[in-house]
């Protein structure tokens, strides 16, 4: 089961943009992420075609099963 954390921000033009990060320590430290985001948009270092990010919107974790296919 892979694992992802999801940051979500919302940019100038008020759109949902994501930042994923793979694999990410658990439990998840929601002061840190918060911190962790909070230092990205103060870098701002991210521009989408929306614009730059402006605020936080959330994170969560993401979960997929995957199952290989074998082919003939």
């Amino acid at each position: 089961m892979a694992k992802t954390l999801e940051l979500q921000f919302l940019n100038v033009e008020g759109k949902t943009v994501k930042v994923i990060v793979d694999s990410p320590i658990e439990p998840v430290d929601p002061v840190a992420i918060s911190a962790a985001m909070d230092s990205i948009l103060t870098a701002n270092i991210f521009v989408t075609s929306g614009g730059e990010f402006v605020s936080k919107k959330g994170a969560r974790i993401v979960e997929r099963n995957m199952t290989e296919v074998g082919l003939s």
